[in-house]
Protein backbone atom coordinates (compact mmCIF):
# COMPACT_ATOMS: atom_id res chain seq x y z
CA UNK A 1 0.00 0.00 0.00
CA UNK A 2 1.13 3.10 -0.58
CA UNK A 3 1.19 6.10 2.28
CA UNK A 4 -2.11 7.33 0.22
CA UNK A 5 -3.82 4.66 0.28
CA UNK A 6 -3.28 3.82 3.94
CA UNK A 7 -4.86 7.00 4.68
CA UNK A 8 -8.06 6.42 3.05
CA UNK A 9 -8.67 3.07 4.90
CA UNK A 10 -8.85 5.63 7.77
CA UNK A 11 -10.74 8.51 6.46
CA UNK A 12 -14.05 8.56 8.36
CA UNK A 13 -17.37 10.13 5.91
CA UNK A 14 -15.75 13.76 6.34
CA UNK A 15 -12.45 12.80 5.40
CA UNK A 16 -11.61 13.19 8.75
CA UNK A 17 -8.56 10.77 9.96
CA UNK A 18 -9.95 8.01 12.68
CA UNK A 19 -7.11 5.58 13.41
CA UNK A 20 -7.86 3.87 16.73
CA UNK A 21 -6.41 0.16 18.07
CA UNK A 22 -7.52 -1.96 21.10
CA UNK A 23 -5.25 -1.05 23.99
CA UNK A 24 -6.67 -3.58 26.78
CA UNK A 25 -6.96 -7.24 25.73
CA UNK A 26 -9.72 -8.24 23.77
CA UNK A 27 -12.35 -10.54 25.40
CA UNK A 28 -15.06 -11.79 22.88
CA UNK A 29 -18.04 -13.38 23.52
CA UNK A 30 -20.34 -14.48 20.48
CA UNK A 31 -24.11 -15.39 20.81
CA UNK A 32 -26.57 -16.72 18.56
CA UNK A 33 -24.80 -19.56 16.51
CA UNK A 34 -24.14 -23.05 17.31
CA UNK A 35 -20.99 -24.44 19.02
CA UNK A 36 -19.57 -25.66 15.71
CA UNK A 37 -19.43 -21.98 14.32
CA UNK A 38 -18.57 -20.79 17.94
CA UNK A 39 -15.27 -22.26 18.05
CA UNK A 40 -14.36 -21.04 13.84
CA UNK A 41 -15.50 -17.63 15.08
CA UNK A 42 -13.25 -18.02 18.23
CA UNK A 43 -10.62 -19.41 15.89
CA UNK A 44 -10.52 -16.35 13.77
CA UNK A 45 -10.55 -13.72 16.78
CA UNK A 46 -7.80 -15.68 18.30
CA UNK A 47 -5.89 -16.01 14.80
CA UNK A 48 -6.08 -12.18 13.50
CA UNK A 49 -5.41 -10.82 17.22
CA UNK A 50 -1.99 -13.02 17.39
CA UNK A 51 -1.37 -11.91 14.24
CA UNK A 52 -1.67 -8.21 14.85
CA UNK A 53 1.08 -9.19 18.14
CA UNK A 54 -1.77 -8.35 20.75
CA UNK A 55 -3.16 -10.69 22.95
CA UNK A 56 -6.43 -11.88 24.17
CA UNK A 57 -7.93 -12.60 27.53
CA UNK A 58 -10.72 -14.61 29.68
CA UNK A 59 -12.07 -11.55 31.41
CA UNK A 60 -11.86 -7.70 31.07
CA UNK A 61 -11.96 -6.72 34.66
CA UNK A 62 -14.42 -3.58 34.03
CA UNK A 63 -16.69 -5.46 31.59
CA UNK A 64 -16.53 -9.27 31.73
CA UNK A 65 -16.75 -9.45 27.94
CA UNK A 66 -15.74 -6.10 25.39
CA UNK A 67 -16.20 -7.57 22.32
CA UNK A 68 -19.72 -9.01 21.74
CA UNK A 69 -20.29 -10.73 18.07
CA UNK A 70 -24.30 -11.53 17.78
CA UNK A 71 -25.77 -13.54 14.69
CA UNK A 72 -29.50 -12.97 14.56
CA UNK A 73 -32.12 -13.72 12.07
CA UNK A 74 -33.82 -10.08 12.06
CA UNK A 75 -33.53 -6.92 12.86
CA UNK A 76 -36.65 -7.45 15.21
CA UNK A 77 -34.85 -9.99 17.34
CA UNK A 78 -32.59 -6.59 18.93
CA UNK A 79 -35.95 -4.98 20.32
CA UNK A 80 -36.28 -7.89 22.98
CA UNK A 81 -32.22 -7.88 23.46
CA UNK A 82 -32.70 -5.34 26.71
CA UNK A 83 -28.86 -5.98 27.53
CA UNK A 84 -28.16 -4.94 23.91
CA UNK A 85 -31.03 -1.80 24.53
CA UNK A 86 -28.19 -0.85 27.50
CA UNK A 87 -24.82 -1.40 26.32
CA UNK A 88 -25.60 0.09 22.85
CA UNK A 89 -28.44 3.01 23.33
CA UNK A 90 -27.89 3.99 19.76
CA UNK A 91 -29.68 0.77 18.60
CA UNK A 92 -33.28 2.46 19.21
CA UNK A 93 -32.17 5.15 16.02
CA UNK A 94 -30.16 2.62 13.68
CA UNK A 95 -33.03 0.21 13.75
CA UNK A 96 -35.14 1.56 11.71
CA UNK A 97 -32.26 2.90 9.48
CA UNK A 98 -30.83 -0.92 9.01
CA UNK A 99 -34.02 -1.97 8.42
CA UNK A 100 -34.91 0.68 5.36
CA UNK A 101 -31.41 -0.09 3.64
CA UNK A 102 -31.72 -3.91 3.98
CA UNK A 103 -28.47 -4.05 5.92
CA UNK A 104 -27.08 -7.10 6.89
CA UNK A 105 -24.50 -6.10 9.26
CA UNK A 106 -23.69 -3.13 12.31
CA UNK A 107 -20.74 -2.20 14.03
CA UNK A 108 -20.12 -0.32 17.38
CA UNK A 109 -17.64 0.90 18.81
CA UNK A 110 -16.62 2.42 22.07
CA UNK A 111 -13.29 4.32 23.28
CA UNK A 112 -11.32 4.77 25.63
CA UNK A 113 -9.90 8.45 27.27
CA UNK A 114 -7.12 8.61 24.74
CA UNK A 115 -9.04 7.18 22.17
CA UNK A 116 -8.03 3.36 22.28
CA UNK A 117 -10.79 0.89 21.36
CA UNK A 118 -12.24 -0.21 24.55
CA UNK A 119 -15.27 -2.14 23.21
CA UNK A 120 -16.86 -3.19 19.93
CA UNK A 121 -20.04 -4.93 19.27
CA UNK A 122 -20.81 -6.58 16.02
CA UNK A 123 -24.62 -7.68 14.77
CA UNK A 124 -24.54 -9.75 11.94
CA UNK A 125 -28.19 -10.31 10.24
CA UNK A 126 -27.63 -13.93 8.31
CA UNK A 127 -29.67 -13.07 5.11
CA UNK A 128 -28.67 -14.89 2.18
CA UNK A 129 -25.75 -13.13 1.15
CA UNK A 130 -24.57 -13.86 4.36
CA UNK A 131 -25.26 -17.42 4.91
CA UNK A 132 -23.95 -17.99 1.58
CA UNK A 133 -20.32 -17.16 2.94
CA UNK A 134 -18.29 -20.05 4.66
CA UNK A 135 -18.35 -19.75 8.37
CA UNK A 136 -14.41 -19.38 8.01
CA UNK A 137 -14.65 -16.90 5.52
CA UNK A 138 -17.53 -14.39 7.63
CA UNK A 139 -15.73 -14.97 10.97
CA UNK A 140 -12.16 -13.98 9.40
CA UNK A 141 -13.48 -10.73 7.78
CA UNK A 142 -15.53 -9.67 10.86
CA UNK A 143 -12.81 -10.32 12.80
CA UNK A 144 -10.40 -8.10 10.64
CA UNK A 145 -12.99 -5.15 10.35
CA UNK A 146 -12.88 -5.47 14.33
CA UNK A 147 -9.48 -5.25 15.31
CA UNK A 148 -8.98 -1.70 13.98
CA UNK A 149 -11.66 1.23 13.46
CA UNK A 150 -11.71 1.41 10.09
CA UNK A 151 -13.25 3.80 7.55
CA UNK A 152 -16.37 3.22 5.92
CA UNK A 153 -14.61 2.71 2.96
CA UNK A 154 -11.39 0.88 4.29
CA UNK A 155 -12.32 -2.38 1.66
CA UNK A 156 -14.36 -0.84 -0.76
CA UNK A 157 -12.25 -1.44 -3.63
CA UNK A 158 -11.31 -4.67 -2.63
CA UNK A 159 -12.24 -7.12 0.69
CA UNK A 160 -9.54 -7.79 3.53
CA UNK A 161 -9.48 -11.33 2.30
CA UNK A 162 -7.96 -13.40 -1.01
CA UNK A 163 -8.34 -17.31 -1.39
CA UNK A 164 -5.23 -18.82 -1.37
CA UNK A 165 -5.38 -22.57 -2.62
CA UNK A 166 -8.87 -22.58 -1.89
CA UNK A 167 -8.68 -21.61 1.33
CA UNK A 168 -9.76 -17.82 2.23
CA UNK A 169 -6.52 -15.93 4.05
CA UNK A 170 -5.89 -12.59 5.15
CA UNK A 171 -4.39 -10.29 2.12
CA UNK A 172 -1.01 -10.01 2.26
CA UNK A 173 -1.08 -6.33 2.55
CA UNK A 174 -3.82 -5.83 5.24
CA UNK A 175 -1.68 -8.46 7.62
CA UNK A 176 1.22 -6.18 7.45
CA UNK A 177 -0.72 -2.82 7.99
CA UNK A 178 -2.37 -4.87 11.25
CA UNK A 179 1.22 -5.76 12.27
CA UNK A 180 2.37 -2.66 11.69
CA UNK A 181 -0.91 -0.89 13.75
CA UNK A 182 -0.13 -3.04 16.79
CA UNK A 183 3.79 -1.64 17.01
CA UNK A 184 4.19 -1.10 20.44
CA UNK A 185 6.05 2.63 19.79
CA UNK A 186 2.93 3.80 18.13
CA UNK A 187 -0.11 5.48 19.84
CA UNK A 188 -3.64 3.40 20.13
CA UNK A 189 -5.51 6.22 18.47
CA UNK A 190 -4.20 9.21 15.81
CA UNK A 191 -6.81 12.19 14.12
CA UNK A 192 -3.69 13.12 12.12
CA UNK A 193 -3.28 12.05 8.63
CA UNK A 194 0.45 11.89 8.92
CA UNK A 195 0.13 8.81 11.28
CA UNK A 196 -0.35 6.79 8.31
CA UNK A 197 3.72 7.74 7.08
CA UNK A 198 4.80 5.83 10.26
CA UNK A 199 2.44 2.88 9.24
CA UNK A 200 3.71 2.83 5.93
CA UNK A 201 7.59 2.98 7.36
CA UNK A 202 6.77 0.25 9.81
CA UNK A 203 5.61 -1.71 6.22
CA UNK A 204 7.79 -4.23 4.39
CA UNK A 205 9.18 -3.36 1.35
CA UNK A 206 9.15 -5.42 -1.72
Amino acid sequence: MTPEELQAHFEDEDGGFCFARWSRPVVPMVLGVEAQTLAVVKGALEAVVALAGHRMAETDPEMGANLYILFLRDWSELEEARAFAELVPELADALPRLRAQGANRYRVFRFERDGAIRAAFSFLRMDQALMALPADVLALGEAVKLMLRWGPRAFAAAPPLAAVREKAMLRADVAELLRAAYAPELPAAADDPAFALRLFARMPRG
